[in-house]
């Protein structure tokens, strides 16, 4: 089969995955943060993530990309949210899809592939984010606030 029918000639957008990995869910939650290794948004803090490869689903890149940025593994995770915002990347047009997972108390992290650290930090008590993370985490508090009041 030619694989050449199938490309476009009309530009198409990237497809990244994030997730927003939590411990102690509750008053006292904390947030997994990972320190950019690479432009763009260089040195700044941001959720875990990065571009889907051609060979696997949503679910695998997460897992992947949580893996290799931060050593987690096997954390639960649903699709939380998909984000379209046109200038979200400074690299191009970026649709993200994001998960929520919880991880156990005892998780280990080390950060590795593009990640320059990996971190917990209270929900309360964030740094300066990269992209629209800060959106998308405070979307997602504000949403796991209202189940837990209902």
């Amino acid at each position: 089969m030619d694989d050449q029918r199938y490309t476009y000639s009309y530009p198409r957008a990237s497809l990244t995955v994030d997730m927003i990995v939590l411990r102690k869910p509750c008053k006292d939650g904390e947030i997994l943060l990972i320190q950019r290794l690479n432009p763009p948004f260089q040195n700044q803090w941001a959720l875990p993530g990065g571009f889907m490869d051609m060979n696997e689903t949503l679910e695998e890149a997460a897992d992947r990309e949580l893996f290799e940025e931060t050593g987690l593994k096997n954390v639960p995770i649903n699709q939380f949210k998909a984000y379209s915002t046109i200038n979200r990347d400074p690299r191009g047009r970026t649709i993200s899809v994001v998960f929520l997972g919880i991880a156990t108390t005892d998780s280990t992290i080390k950060a590795g592939d593009d990640a320059k650290n990996a971190r917990w930090f209270k929900v309360n008590d964030l740094p300066e984010l990269a992209f629209d993370h800060k959106i998308i985490v405070e979307e997602a508090i504000q949403m796991l606030k209202e189940n837990m009041k209902g």
